[in-house]
């Protein structure tokens, strides 16, 4: 039993990738065998050059991982039977739509991206992008202009022409500032400020590195994980926190202004 929309699936047994909607086997054109035997052993050649490889890919649902071939647009999740989409989009013009995919998502120049949510798989921001975009890996961003939405991933490029105003906190794992940003940053990991890089905006990071040349003006909080937490509670149950904790515990120092 498979998803009734389902282009692609995998083989319970053998793990083997096929369309559901594809023909038997047996039955095949006359065109796509006469063109077979006037190519020879060239088409041979084509088929292992041209041959994919798999990955592996994670349930939206159950985050269990399988691996699927490279060619394949979509599959369902051998665990919770969960449908996954594994197409790239590229857009071009106005889009609202949701989007959810372990394929790659490209905003061309004069594409405007305005859907509440977006996850994929990495992304290429090159146009206006008004809604929350979540990638599992990187995020590329070569834009001028300002991003009202928030931006979650595990590594994220400002190219070195880009001018970009966040009005929302970026949450990454590391990120790598060539161009100049503006707004807030919360990294697990690194925030790298190259040498035609600016950044203005207060910073919460494991730790930090500016090269000679790069500009950072802000707030910095060095190794304070537990500030991620606490920024998103309101004041009165931070100081509700404060009163509870033991008196041998020390006092979080309050971020210095840098520049």
């Amino acid at each position: 039993m498979e998803y009734a929309a389902a282009k692609s699936t995998i083989c319970r047994q053998c793990g083997r990738y096929f369309n559901p909607s594809a023909p038997s086997p047996g039955l095949k054109l006359r065109e796509k065998e006469e063109t077979a035997g006037a190519q020879g052993p060239f088409k041979k050649l084509d088929g292992l050059w041209g041959r994919r490889g798999n990955r592996l890919v994670a349930c939206f649902e159950c985050k269990r991982k399988h691996e699927v071939s490279d060619a394949a647009t979509s599959t369902n999740c051998p665990g919770c039977s969960a449908h996954i989409d594994l197409r790239d989009y590229k857009i071009t013009a106005r889009f609202s739509r949701s989007i959810r995919t372990r394929g790659e998502l490209h905003l061309t120049s004069k594409g405007d991206l305005s859907s509440t949510s977006v996850i994929c798989q990495s992304a290429l921001v090159e146009g206006k992008l008004r809604g929350n975009l979540q990638c599992e890996e990187f995020v590329t961003i070569n834009f001028t202009g300002k991003i009202p939405g928030r931006i979650a991933a595990k590594h994220v490029i400002v190219e070195r022409r880009s001018d970009v105003q966040c009005f929302r906190r970026v949450r990454v794992d590391t990120i790598d500032i060539k161009g100049r940003v503006s707004g807030g940053i919360v990294a697990t990991g690194a925030v790298t400020i190259h040498k035609t890089g600016t950044l203005e905006g207060n910073v919460t990071a494991k730790s930090i590195a500016i090269e000679k040349g790069g500009i950072f003006s802000g707030q910095l909080v060095i190794g304070a994980a537990a500030l991620t937490q606490g920024e998103l509670l309101p004041a009165e149950k931070l100081a509700a926190a404060k009163g509870k904790a033991e008196p041998s515990m020390p006092v979080v120092a309050q971020p210095l202004h840098a520049t």
